[in-house]
């Protein structure tokens, strides 16, 4: 007979990664209605799942995953169009609470959860609107530095002793907080002088300092130089279909010029930048951590 968690964990291995896979596809689902109502204003609890003709969805045509594919990415009540995004959104929270799951403490991994969705909701609300409202950014901060006290183990803190692994934990935190959003202010602020404009939004500043409220201070500076070099192959990427399609590419994040003009991607236009911060952060917190810490570890030494 089964008597606790551990006994069904051993006698079902698939179980408990099942159920968080189910369990993010389900908070996919709930962060494609935030991604798209917290920038408009309107509640993400009040009305339920609306199609775009104003029907109610039914339940049985919202189950994560399961009813964008049997439907085909199609309304049931008036055949219209539903967005890939819905289902991708699904998709890579499932997949990113399952590596929490499967590379952290239980503990570690339910923090991973609430960071993991804030980044998500961070970087899409960014890619349609380039603006990251202070929810994602001054929220996920408190919220990192709260969790670093009472999870020690979020910032690598084992010595068994746990007021002293929480002050620890909590002073890591306070630190990547200060020295995330610190470096990205002044890398704005020199670049504003530089090229006489605005390079730079406040929000990425709090964003960054939100990551590093996660992932101590090398994961803050990893999300922001990690950051630049991945935009800058997808920018790159983004400008090389342009030029041989002559079109953009449905991939390509939205670029505006400083008045707020949409434009093609190029030379002196805003690009929003909280989606290479996000998923620079997510890396380093679940997969380059250790990788990386021992790199600034060797840095320091030779220094």
């Amino acid at each position: 007979m089964i008597r606790n968690l551990a006994e069904v964990g051993a006698a079902f291995p698939w179980f408990f990664p099942a159920t968080v896979f189910i369990l993010g596809a389900c908070v996919g689902s709930f962060l494609n209605v935030v991604i798209y109502r917290v920038p408009a204003g309107k509640s993400i609890v009040r009305p339920g799942s609306t199609c775009a003709c104003g029907a109610p969805i039914a339940w049985y045509d919202n189950i994560p995953i399961l009813s964008w594919l049997i439907l085909r990415g199609r309304a049931r009540c008036c055949g219209r169009p539903f967005s890939p995004r819905y289902l991708l959104v699904e998709l890579l929270t499932a997949a990113l609470f399952l590596a929490c799951w499967l590379r952290l403490s239980p503990a570690a991994a339910v923090c991973g959860w609430l960071f993991i969705g804030s980044l998500i909701c961070g970087m899409f609300i960014d890619l349609d609107h380039m603006i990251i409202p202070d929810g994602f950014t001054i929220g996920l901060a408190v919220e990192g530095l709260l969790l670093s006290v009472l999870v020690p183990s979020l910032h690598g803190q084992h010595s068994g002793i746990f007021v002293v692994d929480s002050l620890r934990s909590g002073s890591a935190a306070l630190v990547g907080l200060v020295t995330g959003s610190g470096i990205v202010l002044w890398i704005a602020l020199i670049a504003e002088a530089v090229l006489k404009k605005e390079a730079m939004g406040f929000g990425d500043v709090k964003f960054v300092g939100a990551i590093g409220a996660f992932c101590g201070w090398h994961g803050a500076l990893f999300s922001v130089f990690g950051g630049a070099a991945f935009g800058t192959a997808w920018l790159g990427a983004a400008i090389a279909w342009q030029k041989i399609a002559g079109t953009r590419s449905s991939g390509a994040p939205r670029a505006e010029t400083s008045d707020g003009t949409p434009a093609d991607i190029g030379l002196g236009v805003h690009v929003p930048f909280g989606p290479m911060l996000a998923v620079a952060g997510a890396v380093y917190f679940l997969f380059l951590r250790g990788w990386v810490d021992a790199w600034f570890a060797e840095l320091t030494a030779l220094m």
